[in-house]
């Protein structure tokens, strides 16, 4: 049976967004969501100026040092859980925990808060990174003004779609990893840390690793940067069709459940689904009555669809077929005992 793929991410399942032309403002709005709800600035910090508009003039300042990229020493007037607050001219300007050079972001909350107190009084020196004068947003950071003035425009100047870079991983949300290369912060989606499926980016990096990464586009307007872990390590489906044959019998771990079937691992970043159908015979409301997450099975490869990363496999039509043996490297065996049957 051929089977097609039409109901695999169906409307409504819990996906990041993808990586098209709409990509990066989805990831912004999750952002500002993250940071709302870690980092919002509490009533009476800004004074008489809680809509912190400012004088006109002091936001043509604060353009000019972004797109200058020049560094700023300002004063700390106050902290919350997600940073500092730094007095900018007429404005009031936010410095994230993830980019202050002495914070850890997995410091406990009590240390930090610690931490952070012991700030106000002093002056840091900062680079804008973001402005926003509708929204009366104005975002710092210490790490940034590390790199010196006119090191963003350098690097974004200098970096080419393909090219591999090394940096620092400063932050971690649920919807990918920031990473500074220098200046700038790149972003890995969390659809490009792995070829496998990635419950959350905390399960395959951390805050301060050493990452080399390829760039998939760079936004010299708004200093954007998006990057590939996965690029750099090796396709699993790029000769899958070689490895896998239909009427093949594997194992794997069921990775998820949902209600149109299950997915299975079959070998790091390989993956395929068990349509409801071919779970087994007879009728019942929902795959979990079958399988459940972490599961070992036994299944038999239906059809395979390299190009369009698609794998079916059935549970239902598995027989008393040997077992296929996968390799570590995620090659079946050529013992003639384990084919005999096939």
């Amino acid at each position: 049976m051929a089977m097609e793929y039409e109901e695999m991410m169906p409307e409504g399942e819990d996906s990041p967004p993808g990586m098209d032309e709409s990509w990066w403002s989805a990831v912004l709005k999750q952002e500002e969501e993250f940071s709302h709800t870690r980092s919002r600035i509490p009533d009476g910090y800004l004074g008489e100026r809680d809509d912190n508009r400012g004088n006109p003039e002091d936001w043509t300042w604060a353009r000019g040092l972004y797109e200058q990229d020049d560094t700023v020493d300002l004063p700390v007037i106050g902290y919350n859980r997600g940073g500092l607050l730094v007095e900018a001219q007429s404005l009031r300007g936010f410095v994230p925990i993830s980019h202050l050079v002495s914070f850890h972001p997995e410091t406990s909350e009590r240390e930090r808060s610690l931490q952070l107190a012991e700030l106000i009084g002093t002056e840091l020196c900062l680079k804008v990174i973001e402005y926003d004068p509708d929204r009366g947003r104005l975002v710092f950071s210490e790490r940034a003004a590390q790199a010196g003035p006119g090191k963003r425009t350098e690097l974004l100047d200098s970096l080419d779609i393909g090219d591999k870079i090394s940096g620092e991983v400063t932050n971690i949300t649920r919807f990918g990893v920031f990473v500074d290369l220098g200046g700038v912060e790149g972003l890995i989606h969390v659809s490009e840390l792995s070829w496998g499926r990635v419950r959350h980016p905390a399960d395959v990096l951390k805050c301060g690793d050493r990452v080399t990464v390829q760039v998939l586009s760079v936004d010299q307007e708004q200093g954007r940067v998006a990057l590939s872990l996965k690029e750099l390590l090796p396709d699993p489906w790029a000769n899958v069709e070689e490895r896998y044959h239909v009427d093949d019998v594997v194992e794997g771990v069921i990775t998820n459940v949902v209600k149109f079937g299950a997915f299975v691992g079959i070998e790091d970043g390989l993956e395929g689904l068990i349509h409801i159908s071919e779970l087994g015979d007879g009728s019942f409301l929902h795959p979990r009555s079958v399988v459940r997450e972490g599961e070992r099975v036994r299944v038999r490869v239906i059809h395979i669809d390299s190009s369009a990363r698609r794998l079916g496999l059935s549970m239902r039509q598995v027989s008393q077929h040997p077992l296929i043996e996968v390799s570590d490297e995620g090659i079946p065996s050529e013992e003639p005992e384990a084919l005999s049957s096939l």
